[in-house]
C-alpha cells in the first residue's frame, strides 16, 4: 500500500511584517533582506496559535481530499513552538476537527519536520496499520524570534500547512533521510521550561540562535546529494522531475540546489517573499498554494525535500 495526497490546505495570519517594518525595529533594509534572503513578508500571529492555525490549515485539506473528520485514523503534528505541551497539539486539533476514531502525536524535527511526519504517515500505511492519515505542519516562530537580532528576525513567519494521505494499491517510495547531531549548534532554541530560567529573566538562548553560512552551507552541499540519492532509489532522473518542492528557507539555497541538479529553476517553486521561513509548515504551505493554482496534474513526479536544524535533511519521491 502507499499513501496518496488526496486533498492539501494551508493557513497563514493575516497581519505581516514586510521588510521596511523591520527596516525601524533593526539595522537592516528592503534591498538588503531582497538580496540575501528572498524575503519580502513574513505573517505574524496576533490572535491565532499554532493549534488554532493547525485546525483551519486542516479543514481545508480535509474538504479539499473529500474526507470527513471521523474517517481518520491519524494526525500527525510536526512543530517545536506550539503553545501546549499536555495534552499534545495533534490531540488539541483531533478534539477542535471531530476526529473521534484518530490517534494523534507530535513530531519535532524543526524544518524537515513535514517531510519526517509524512514519511511516517507511508510506513503506517505501508504496514497497514491505518489507511486515513492528517499530517500537518505547523508553526508559531514570532513567539521564538529575538526581534532585536538581524540575523534571524528578518527570515522567519507563522503558518500551518496540511495534507490528507489515503491508502492506496501501489509500491511505497522508500525515503532517503538523514541527522547529524553532532552540527546541530548551527541551529538552537532552549527550551523556557529550564528550572534554571524559572526564576530569572529570559535569556537569550531561549530564541532562536543560528550560524547561518553554516546552515548555508550545510543545506546547498546536502540537499542536492540526497535528492540524487532519492531518485536513484526510484530509478528516475532529474530531468524527469516535474517540480522539487524544497524547505522555503532562502531564495539563494534553492537557487544553488537547482544549479548543482542543473535544473531549471522554474521547476522549484517558491514562496519565501510572502511567508519567509515557516519551519516545518513551509512545505505544506507551498504544496497547497501549488494544488489550489492547478499545477499540480495527476501522474506527476515530484520530490520534496526538507532541511534544518538536527541537523537533519532528507529527500521523499512522490506521484501526484
Amino acid at each position: 500500500m502507499i499513501g496518496k495526497i488526496c486533498g492539501t490546505g494551508s493557513y497563514v495570519p493575516e497581519h505581516f511584517l514586510d521588510n521596511n517594518d523591520l527596516s525601524r525595529m533593526v539595522d537592516t533594509s528592503d534591498e538588503w533582506i531582497r538580496e540575501r534572503t528572498g524575503v519580502v513578508r513574513r505573517h505574524i500571529i496576533e490572535d491565532d496559535t499554532t493549534v488554532s492555525m493547525a485546525v483551519k490549515a486542516s479543514r481545508i485539506a480535509l474538504e479539499n481530499g473529500g474526507v470527513a473528520p471521523e474517517e481518520l485514523d491519524l494526525i500527525l503534528v510536526s512543530t517545536f513552538t506550539s503553545e501546549v505541551m499536555l495534552p499534545c497539539a495533534a490531540c488539541e486539533v483531533q478534539r477542535e476537527l471531530g476526529a473521534v476514531n484518530a490517534t494523534g502525536f507530535d513530531m519535532n524535527a524543526a524544518c524537515t519536520g513535514f517531510l519526517f511526519a509524512y514519511n511516517t504517515a507511508q510506513a503506517y500505511i505501508a504496514s497497514g496499520m491505518y489507511r486515513r492519515i492528517l499530517v500537518i505542519g505547523a508553526e508559531s516562530l514570532s513567539n521564538t524570534v529575538n526581534w532585536e537580532d538581524r540575523g534571524t528576525c528578518i527570515l522567519f513567519g507563522d503558518g500551518a500547512g496540511a495534507a490528507v494521505l489515503k491508502a492506496e494499491e501501489g509500491t511505497p517510495y522508500l525515503p532517503v533521510t538523514y541527522s547529524d547531531g553532532g552540527k546541530g549548534d548551527a541551529l538552537t532554541c532552549k527550551s523556557r521550561h529550564r528550572r534554571d530560567w524559572a526564576d530569572g529573566d529570559m535569556d537569550l538562548d531561549s530564541y532562536m540562535k543560528m550560524d547561518g553560512q553554516a546552515v548555508f552551507k550545510f543545506a546547498v552541499k546536502k540537499v542536492p546529494e540526497v535528492i540524487r540519492e532519492i531518485l536513484e532509489k526510484a530509478d528516475h532522473t532529474a530531468d524527469e522531475v516535474d517540480y522539487f518542492i524544497l524547505h522555503q528557507a532562502n531564495k539563494r539555497i534553492v537557487e544553488a540546489v537547482a544549479k548543482r541538479l542543473r535544473q531549471d529553476i522554474g521547476k522549484f517553486p517558491m514562496n519565501m517573499e510572502e511567508y519567509g521561513n515557516t519551519s516545518s509548515a513551509s512545505i505544506p504551505i507551498l504544496l497547497d498554494e501549488m494544488n489550489r493554482k492547478g499545477m499540480l496534474k495527476k501522474g506527476q513526479r515530484l520530490v520534496m525535500s526538507g532541511f534544518g536544524a538536527g541537523l537533519s535533511w532528507g529527500a521523499a519521491y512522490l506521484e501526484w
